[in-house]
């Protein structure tokens, strides 16, 4: 790193959306739809909660935070967070 400082805001606006599925599969051709809305460490906290055989299922939403936190998470991106979390 050049010395600047990375950080990640855990109390803006996110969302936990749910695909619908069928077999632990998505089911293509459906649109997710919502199951949380909350704080990004809120949304986070429900989905590290979900079994993780389960948890391509879900996504997480929220305002980018460049270069550490983009729109739409995925199931690596939001444990990554999750384990960032806990050390701040």
């Amino acid at each position: 790193m050049d010395g600047t400082e990375l950080s990640v805001r855990f109390d803006v606006p996110a969302i936990v959306l749910k695909w619908p599925s069928l077999n632990n599969a998505r089911r293509i051709g459906k649109e997710p739809y919502l199951l949380l809305e909350g704080t990004l460490d809120e949304c986070i906290r429900e989905f590290m909660a979900k079994p993780a055989s389960t948890r391509h299922l879900y996504e997480i939403r929220t305002a980018p935070q460049p270069p550490l936190v983009t729109a739409t998470l995925s199931t690596e991106h939001i444990v990554e967070l999750a384990r960032l979390r806990e050390f701040l």
